[in-house]
């Protein structure tokens, strides 16, 4: 306990430095940045900013409670990172859900570790900082490879020496991109594993992958089952599927992908030889259900 509280009196004391305006610390050169760079400080929370560079874009509300309620009766035990911007003006590196968990419980002041970076060490940072987090979402992983190879420039096999990973595992986050929308934003509900995710990006046809996502949900498909799920379907000829199939007039078609977009589904339309036709619109849940209706009654 005295360690603790002599380590809490120092980063106070270093805090009061940091407000000082002739000691405006602007580089790792300046006068005593080498008692602050590297140190725990207690930063005052306004003084803190979040990092538009963060790829988390998912906080749990209810994990996030836990944590505040962690945090309101042992306080923060590991501190945040940030990077300094200005005088007393400092912007998150990470540990984004730490500071918003302190906020919810009005905490003033919080522990950070204080670098000095500019943008795009600050981007590589927070990306290489979250992709080695254990609860991203595999979309949000995926993301944040593509961010490192668009905006920092990196390969592959530096991504894989940065972050300690394999280029092939690499590459099977990166694939996941290739899903139609609709799918990515069902892996990061939890509605599909990633596996299920790997299978699918063997689907060339966007309206494919959704019809197989669809079963995927309605028959609770394990991983194997989806992986032979794809294989016959990608075995199937065209010409068996058109013999079957009567033809669906455009006018249909266009109406259909309509009705998907507005959704938020891929909507299966089955049509006769007559013109009539059967329209079904799926759901996942019973949240996703009453969303669907509200859109149904806001339409009315």
């Amino acid at each position: 306990m005295a360690k603790a509280t002599k380590k809490q009196a120092l980063g106070r004391g270093l805090s009061a430095l940091l407000k000082d305006p002739e000691n405006d610390i602007k580089s790792a050169e300046d006068k005593n940045a080498d008692k602050v760079v590297g140190n725990i400080v207690e930063l005052d929370i306004d003084s803190i900013e979040v990092n538009p560079f963060q790829p988390r874009t998912n906080f749990n509300e209810e994990t996030l409670r836990e944590l505040a309620s962690s945090i309101r009766e042992l306080g923060v035990i590991q501190p945040i990172t940030v990077r300094k911007l200005s005088f007393n003006k400092y912007q998150l590196v990470s540990g984004e859900r730490r500071f918003r968990a302190s906020k919810l419980i009005g905490l003033e002041s919080i522990p950070a570790y204080i670098r000095i970076a500019n943008d795009q060490e600050s981007l590589e940072m927070a990306l290489v900082e979250n992709i080695q987090r254990q609860d991203l979402d595999p979309v949000e992983i995926a993301l944040s490879y593509q961010r490192l190879i668009d905006e920092i420039n990196l390969t592959q096999e530096q991504m894989s020496e940065r972050v300690g990973k394999k280029r092939s595992t690499i590459a099977n986050y990166l694939r996941l991109l290739k899903l139609d929308p609709i799918i990515q934003t069902g892996m990061r509900d939890g509605f599909i594993s990633m596996g299920h995710g790997r299978a699918m990006v063997n689907i060339e046809s966007p309206i494919d992958q959704l019809e197989v996502y669809e079963k995927i949900i309605s028959n609770k498909l394990s991983v194997r089952a989806t992986e032979m799920l794809v294989k016959n379907l990608n075995s199937n000829t065209p010409a068996s599927t058109e013999t079957t199939t009567p033809e669906i007039p455009k006018h249909i078609k266009k109406g259909v992908k309509e009705f998907s977009e507005y959704f938020g589904h891929k909507i299966d339309v089955k049509v006769s030889k007559n013109g009539s036709g059967k329209i079904t619109i799926p759901f996942h849940s019973e949240e996703d259900f009453n969303r669907i209706k509200k859109l149904v009654k806001s339409a009315k």
